[in-house]
This record gives structure tokens, sequence and C-alpha cells, in this order.
């Protein structure tokens, strides 16, 4: 929502150039618009989705008697209801964007080969061997070290 401004002040009557045209502001050739956003009503549309969730959830404890499917039914139901609510906010939008954009760059991925995947995973283990090998020769030598030649042992 853009709050239109349909009077002026008498002060901003009077034409005043900013040295960038482009730019708005108070005092410059237009006023400043402001911009009014729907955070509440993301919130309350967030807040219906979790309690349409939870009414499934609910629903769910509430009829016992009820065939196990009917209740995964409205456990189910409720979830996708619930998301279908989130998605319609600012912030489930973003999310939904995200997600999209996640696909594309996931699709664009090299994925490496079983033969490169089973080299590299052979060079892993080898490096993990040899670092572990170097680790327990240095904690050796300094266990002789410390016993033989500063405490005498």
């Amino acid at each position: 929502f853009v709050c239109l401004l349909l009077f002026r002040p008498v002060a901003q009557l009077a034409e005043r150039r900013s040295p960038k045209p482009q730019v708005g502001g108070s005092i410059p050739s237009w006023p400043a618009t402001i911009k009014v956003t729907n955070e509440m009503l993301d919130k309350v549309k967030i807040l219906i989705a979790l309690a349409v969730i939870a009414a499934g959830v609910v629903g769910f404890y509430q009829f016992p008697d009820i065939s196990i499917l009917i209740r995964y039914g409205m456990v189910v139901g409720g979830v996708i209801a619930g998301l279908l609510i989130v998605l319609t906010s600012g912030p489930g939008q973003a999310a939904w964007k995200f997600i999209t954009g996640s696909r594309t760059e996931i699709r664009k991925v090299v994925w490496p080969t079983r033969k490169e995947t089973a080299q590299t995973t052979m060079i892993v283990i080898v490096m993990v061997i040899l670092i572990g090998l170097l680790i327990w020769l240095v904690d050796t030598l300094l266990v002789k070290v410390i016993y033989d030649m500063v405490l005498g042992v």
C-alpha cells in the first residue's frame, strides 16, 4: 500500500531542485512516499496456518474410535492446508522462491561419477590412517622424551 498525498503543504509548493533528480524526499522535487507493509497480515496468516495444523493433530487424538487412515488424513490434511496458507504470506512466498532457486542451482551441479567417488573415498581413508599414525608417533616420542629425559623414570 502506498499512501498518496493529494495535498502538499505550502512549503513544498515552492519548487526546489535536487542535484540528483532521481532522488525523492521531503525537500526535493517530490515528497517521500510512505510504504505500509503487510507484516501484521503475514503474522495472522502464519498463526492461522499453525492453528489449522494443530487442529489436524488434535483431531487425530480426539477421535480414537475412527479409522486410523482417516485420523492420519486429518493430520496430513491439516499440514497441507497450513502450508498452503503459509505460502500466501510474504515469508512463505520468500521461502518458496528460495526453494525453487535451490532446485535450479542443484540442477547445475556436476555430480562425480561412481569411480571418482570411490577414488576420493580411498584417498580420505588413506589420509586418515596416515595422520593417525603420525599423531601416534608424535605421542609416543613425547612420552619417551617426557618420561625418560625430563622425569628420569
